[in-house]
């Protein structure tokens, strides 16, 4: 394998692991539907990916990176979406408390179009993903060739990387049945979920460029 690509996959692969928004989304879906919902949702998350690829080789990601008045649009955009999605968790675990089987996934609880679409703006309505791009990979990309098909090659590595761990991590929450489906334990990670979004969203709102 090529050294470059090496270095690229093993450097995505370590900033894919650390916990974010995405982890968070994957987290509160799974919770909320099942495996197919976590799964679907990894996979919006995923094609948020390729979308910031493909806007950052036709240069559009460029224009949001240095003209304040858009990239402040779409970060204010994203943290309200983060926040939307937050306070819908906190306001679920307030609606169940003191209810028999709270929170208890149910098939009809997923959607595919809801799950894809909530992975995908969690994604695509992050500006940090522009500046990751822009700053990321051209240290990966050889100007000699198209920039298109390179971005894109590369963030298709990105794309797997980032489904393949989420999907583990949405598994491994499946999995451990026994504990987190009890009712207690559902309802208090409803409410960590949300909140950690939410501060994540007001993170993203108040933070300086």
């Amino acid at each position: 394998m090529d050294t470059t690509l090496t270095t690229f996959l093993i450097t995505i692969t370590i900033l894919t692991m650390v916990p974010g928004a995405d982890t968070m989304i994957m987290f509160r879906n799974t919770l909320r539907g099942g495996i197919k919902d976590g799964l679907v949702s990894n996979l919006g998350i995923s094609m948020g990916l390729m979308f910031h690829a493909t806007l950052s080789a036709i240069g559009i990601s460029a224009i949001l990176l240095y003209s304040s008045t858009a990239f402040m649009l779409l970060k204010t955009i994203g943290a309200i979406y983060l926040l939307w999605l937050g306070f819908s968790n906190i306001r679920t675990y307030f609606q169940s408390k003191g209810k028999e089987q709270k929170l208890n996934v149910k098939s009809s609880d997923f959607l595919f179009t809801r799950s894809i679409k909530e992975g995908f703006l969690s994604n695509a309505l992050n500006p940090k993903i522009v500046i990751f791009y822009m700053a990321f990979l051209p240290q990966f990309i050889d100007n000699s060739g198209s920039v298109l098909f390179q971005s894109l090659y590369l963030a298709f590595f990105h794309f797997c990387i980032s489904f393949i761990w989420l999907s583990i991590l949405a598994y491994t929450i499946v999995s451990a049945n026994g504990f987190i489906m009890r009712p207690n334990v559902r309802e208090k990670l409803e409410l960590f979920s949300g909140a950690i979004m939410v501060l994540l969203g007001l993170k993203l709102l108040f933070e300086k460029r």
